[in-house]
């Protein structure tokens, strides 16, 4: 029985085509910009990406909040009631309460439709690489995978798609407690670039320090040959934070070295960009780990 439906949330960054053609429903989350709060939906109806990226280069300051239950409860509820199954990918739990309201949603709605399976999967990722584990997911449940088949080989891969990035401005790390101020300054001055990459518990870490922006672009591409076994098999994904000229030079070098045949380009999201600021610039593929 392949009769179900799965759902993630808006923090995967997916193009709102490509979410459709995975026949994903997606939870938008929201963000508080210039006295509003908007939700991030993946079409950009209530937020343009653009003017929010300039917002953010002015300035401007913004906040974002994670999906709470009621919002779950509004996705998962209307495919119970069609007789379907749900299956939910959620943002990392390290770094949002989105996966924790998933989970109270689920119990909620269990006890109204015993009868019906709700699976939820903190996949421990972020941006496009939730976005490209989504696809994962979603091409095996095209192929004929069962909701168990799906959720186990989600549970059993999440700590093999692996994420690295680097950001062009510390200032928005700092301001999220990544970075101290001093840091923040001095790097700035210095030109110093961090790398860094979300961990097997879905935090975000600091793993090494460069200087200028093309070294850090080579140090991402350079991820993919300690630990991708055979990167000319698979797609990998690049999201920007309006750099787009940057994601190109990193995909040029990524098939140009490693034969990677297909990589998805796309701008990362208000609630990602919010905490990394424009010019973050991030790879995400199937690893041996993390």
């Amino acid at each position: 029985m392949n009769d179900y439906r799965i759902i993630t949330d808006s923090c995967c960054d997916l193009p709102q085509e490509m979410a459709d053609e995975l026949e994903l429903l997606v939870a938008p989350l929201s963000v508080s910009y210039r006295g509003r709060e908007c939700k991030n939906y993946l079409d950009g109806r209530e937020l343009d990406t653009k003017e929010f990226y300039q917002g953010l280069r002015d300035g401007e300051t913004t906040s974002t909040s994670a999906a709470n239950p009621t919002l779950w409860q509004s996705f998962m509820e209307p495919v119970l009631q069609k007789g379907q199954d749900v299956l939910v990918l959620a943002f990392s739990s390290g770094l949002s309460t989105t996966y924790n309201a998933a989970c109270i949603a689920a119990e909620e709605l269990k006890e109204t439709y015993p009868d019906r399976k709700i699976y939820v999967v903190d996949t421990l990722c972020a941006a496009l690489g939730q976005g490209l584990f989504c696809r994962y997911v979603a091409n095996l449940k095209k192929n004929g995978a069962t909701i168990d088949e799906a959720r186990d080989w989600a549970e059993s891969n999440k700590l093999k798609l692996v994420h690295w990035f680097t950001v062009e401005d510390l200032h928005f790390l700092k301001r999220g407690g990544r970075v101290s101020a001093a840091t923040a300054v001095v790097g700035s001055m210095l030109q110093i670039k961090p790398v860094l990459h979300v961990d097997n518990e879905g935090h975000l870490i600091a793993r090494s320090k460069v200087r200028g922006r093309k070294a850090s672009i080579h140090a991402l591409a350079d991820k993919i040959g300690e630990l991708c076994e055979d990167p000319s098999r698979q797609t990998m994904a690049i999201c920007h934070g309006d750099c787009i000229e940057d994601a190109e030079y990193l995909a040029g070098i990524m098939k140009e070295k490693y034969h990677v045949p297909e990589v998805i380009i796309h701008p990362t999201g208000p609630v990602i960009v919010s905490h990394s600021g424009p010019g973050t610039l991030a790879v995400f593929f199937i690893g041996r780990e993390r």
